[in-house]
């Protein structure tokens, strides 16, 4: 028997042709992780100014927050709306899940901070350190660290007040967040697999935002690592639909 849940994802990106053509977009790649049978799922493309309606949102269990070329700490129109958006997701209480780019407008949302990583850009397989004491990780007995794929210049500088780090890598001090129990950040990105990743890199090259010899290093990197997929599936899925 399905559950009957309602699940919206707001596409913040642009598909590319390759997304499209091999994975249904990026739309097709969080279904791959987190729908379940009996699940409706919609999407929302936010970037292109396509929002739920205030009479809408009431009837969805959960929203997903995707990742993005656009920075978080921008004011075009779509993304302050976006922002509005999440601030009433928030007074409402619905699980809400940001990745990457969903992380920062997220923490945004809720009075943190963003902006270009000190460090620069973070692309390739990283390891993430979880916080012992978050309840959620303890009930899914998740270990002290996971692997995910990274592929962002920004990050979260200051957390929302209230909000709690509940991972951190050497490259970013905020790599997730929990905000009440009902929204979750995450800046790298559990949904991709390396294939998406490889292919982000030879646009970010051809594009002229990172150098050959990063791209280089980014491929060796990826060929000697390997994505926790699985347990950041089991992960997303217990926050967005249980009551962890």
């Amino acid at each position: 028997m399905g559950s009957g849940k309602r699940f919206a994802v707001l596409l913040c990106a642009e598909d590319s042709d390759y997304v499209k053509k091999k994975y249904g977009g990026y739309f097709g790649v969080f279904l791959r992780m987190l729908a379940e049978e009996g699940e409706a799922w919609d999407v929302f493309r936010v970037s292109s100014g396509e929002f739920p309606g205030d009479g809408e949102i009431g009837g969805y269990d959960g929203f997903v927050i995707t990742g993005s070329c656009s920075d978080a700490h921008s004011n075009d129109l779509w993304i302050c709306k976006l922002l509005n958006l999440l601030k009433k997701l928030d007074s409402m209480k619905k699980k809400v899940l940001g990745v990457c780019f969903g992380h920062q407008i997220l923490s945004r949302a809720l009075g943190g901070k963003t902006g270009r990583s000190i460090t620069g850009w973070d692309i390739g397989v990283r390891t993430v350190h979880l916080s012992q004491s978050s309840k959620l990780f303890a009930s899914l007995k998740m270990p002290k660290l996971l692997s995910i794929i990274e592929c962002h210049q920004d990050e979260v500088r200051e957390l929302p007040p209230k909000a709690e780090v509940i991972a951190w890598s050497n490259k970013t001090g905020i790599e997730m967040f929990r905000y009440g129990d009902h929204m979750m950040g995450i800046q790298g990105h559990p949904e991709y697999t390396k294939d998406i990743l490889l292919h982000l890199t030879d646009r970010l090259l051809n594009c002229n935002l990172i150098l050959e010899s990063f791209a280089d290093e980014v491929r060796a990197n990826v060929e000697a690592s390997e994505p926790d997929m699985e347990a950041w599936k089991k992960l997303c899925i217990s926050f967005l639909k249980g009551g962890l």
